[in-house]
């Protein structure tokens, strides 16, 4: 059977964090390449669904039990991952507790949304600026086309 030459699946979690003031959210510094801050994330497995691994990510990365509250958008520029064409689906969800960098994740650090780092890996940078519009306004990411 033809099976067609596709783009990588995976799964970011914008995690809000319930246990502080004005749920800031959680980012990791990535130990690998591309380096940066990220929202945690990463590739979805065969036989999984997306959601699950948007969990199992935000567990394995920062240690968090997460709840999904819904899906902020589907990012798919072909130039978003320099390793190659990656299309991820980004999760909003809610947790409590304190975060531990484990697995891909060099280290975590709490953030409002006013005081972002500088240096954000990925398309990570618009990808929040959709999230931050998304809670002001509640309106998720726009189609591309």
């Amino acid at each position: 059977m033809y099976k067609p030459v596709t783009p990588l699946l995976a799964a970011d979690t914008i995690i809000e964090l319930m246990d502080y003031p004005n749920r800031p959210i959680v980012l990791i510094e990535r130990a690998n390449p591309p380096y940066g801050w990220a929202i945690p994330g990463g590739f979805v497995d065969v036989g999984e669904i997306v959601e699950q691994a948007a969990v199992r990510e935000a567990l394995e990365e920062v240690s968090l039990h997460v709840k999904l509250l819904g899906l902020l958008g589907i990012y798919s520029d072909p130039a978003r991952d320099t390793r190659g064409h990656t299309v991820t689906a980004v999760y909003v969800a809610e947790a409590s507790g304190t975060p531990i960098a484990a697995d891909d994740a060099k280290n975590y650090q709490i953030f409002s949304l006013d005081a972002l780092p500088d240096t954000l890996a990925f398309d990570h940078a618009q990808v929040l600026a959709d999230y931050k519009r998304y809670r002001e306004t509640g309106q998720v990411t726009d189609l591309k086309c």
